[in-house]
């Protein structure tokens, strides 16, 4: 295979391997894209999911606190009383209920007066309508108006009795209207924000190994099929290395060969005949010297003559071998059209010649491959098919040229001859020129007949 096809057909092959890369790389990115989403998606749902369930029971547990401590209290309002022992007592009764570190419960009346805090007792007394939390908003007021609407849960930010600073919280409060109070309680949410972002933070791990597993995957398949390809291409390589080196070997051999039938043709032709000149002047100039051996002397110089014509003729023809002239000059048809003549003399073999289309848009390269091809059919034809008739055709197209060689003789094994090591040299020449332009060849065989098809196409050739 000629280095320029091997070229072309690395690029080529390079090329379907990126398309076979970019779509696997295209799919992983979509895949991953996708995963991810899911993956988020389904994250943000679990934590709501969470959130709300543990709010849930947060919710429950408030109020049944609230419940309890109105229990507690009950027997003190349905009394009546309003006196200030009595409510010194509800008071005392309500500071000493708590549950766990940070658990109690504070009472306000209706203006926000502070009137019993069991973990802040600094604040028994002061007014905390206006007080407002680090995000601005009115604690003490949402919580009151909360309790004029019959009670409910608020959130808000207050300060934590056993850290000492601020954090969420989420109070329930119940008006006890028989006194002007604001009776509730409340549960830091801190805890569940930790448990919140310790689930956010493994859902992310989740996500980021799932990701990184994918990469690793496609990694390795990206790898996979670099390193087929590339084993692919080094294979690819030896074996046109390989046809390089056999190629190389044939042209030697070609080259020899034609050597040797250009030296059986010196030498058996024109040598023998250019000897027998030499003897025929030779003896013409001795006769000259006797005017008795004049007549002689003239005859010879005149077969002399004759025979200058014939080396003249078998040097044309050699010639006409090497090179056809008519090939630079007139084109590959009259090339062809000639060369159907020499055969029609030369063999008696009826060979006819047609040519349509335009056929002289190839470069000469091509133009010089097809008739070799020509050449090379009509010799195996003249030496093993015993044909009666040949048909060659030349036709021309927008994209190319096509060339097609017919005959009716005995036709033989396309695939078996050109297989075998030391037969169908001539064949292989055809098909190794024809690859070398980046041509098309086919040869059909039978019983009937033997066809020979080349095709070159404008495309491609400079």
């Amino acid at each position: 295979m000629p280095r320029r096809a091997y070229n072309r057909r690395m690029k080529l092959r390079q090329k379907f391997l990126f398309l076979a890369i970019a779509p696997l790389i295209l799919a992983l990115c979509a895949i991953s894209i996708a995963v991810r989403y899911q993956a988020t998606t389904l994250a943000r749902q679990q934590r709501d999911t969470i959130q709300q369930a543990y709010l849930a029971s947060k919710e429950a547990e408030l109020k049944h606190y609230v419940t309890l401590a109105n229990h507690s209290i009950a027997h003190l309002v349905k009394s009546g009383r309003k006196d200030p022992a009595t409510l010194d007592e509800a008071k005392r009764i309500l500071s000493t209920l708590s549950f766990g570190d940070d658990g109690y419960f504070f009472v306000y009346d209706m203006q926000g007066n502070s009137l019993m805090h069991p973990r802040q007792p600094e604040l028994v007394g002061q007014n905390l309508f206006m007080l407002k939390d680090q995000e601005g908003n009115p604690t003490i007021q949402r919580l009151l108006a909360r309790a004029r609407e019959g009670g409910g849960l608020e959130r808000y930010n207050w300060v934590k009795p056993s850290t000492h600073k601020s954090a969420p919280k989420l109070g329930y409060v119940i008006p006890l209207p028989e006194w002007g109070w604001m009776l509730g309680t409340g549960i830091y949410l801190d805890d569940v924000d930790a448990a919140l972002a310790k689930v956010d933070a493994q859902q992310r791990g989740n996500i980021r190994n799932t990701l990184l597993w994918m990469a690793a995957i496609a990694a390795m398949a990206l790898v996979a099929v670099g390193v087929s390809g590339l084993a692919l291409n080094i294979r690819e390589y030896r074996v046109a290395d390989a046809k390089l080196k056999v190629l190389a070997q044939r042209v030697v051999e070609s080259q020899e060969e034609e050597r040797a039938r250009l030296s059986r043709d010196l030498h058996d032709g024109i040598s023998q005949w250019l000897v027998s000149i030499k003897l025929q002047i030779e003896a013409g100039i001795i006769r000259l010297g006797n005017p008795a051996q004049q007549d002689k002397a003239k005859a010879a110089f005149e077969h002399t003559a004759e025979q200058l014509n014939n080396v003249l003729g078998e040097v044309r023809r050699i010639s006409h071998n090497l090179r056809p002239a008519i090939l630079d000059d007139l084109g590959l048809a009259a090339a062809l059209d000639h060369l159907a003549a020499e055969f029609r003399v030369h063999i008696g073999v009826d060979v006819a010649f047609s040519a349509t289309g335009c056929t002289d848009g190839l470069p000469d390269v091509a133009n010089t491959v097809l008739f070799r091809i020509a050449q090379e059919a009509l010799t195996n034809i003249e030496r093993h098919a015993a044909a009666a008739s040949v048909n060659i055709d030349l036709e021309g197209d927008a994209e190319g040229v096509t060339l097609r060689i017919a005959d009716n003789g005995s036709g033989f094994d396309a695939e078996g001859i050109a297989g075998h090591p030391k037969r169908g040299i001539g064949l292989r020449n055809m098909m190794e020129r024809m690859d070398a332009i980046g041509g098309q060849f086919r040869i059909e065989s039978s019983p009937a007949g033997t066809t020979v098809l080349a095709r070159v196409d404008n495309k491609g050739q400079k």
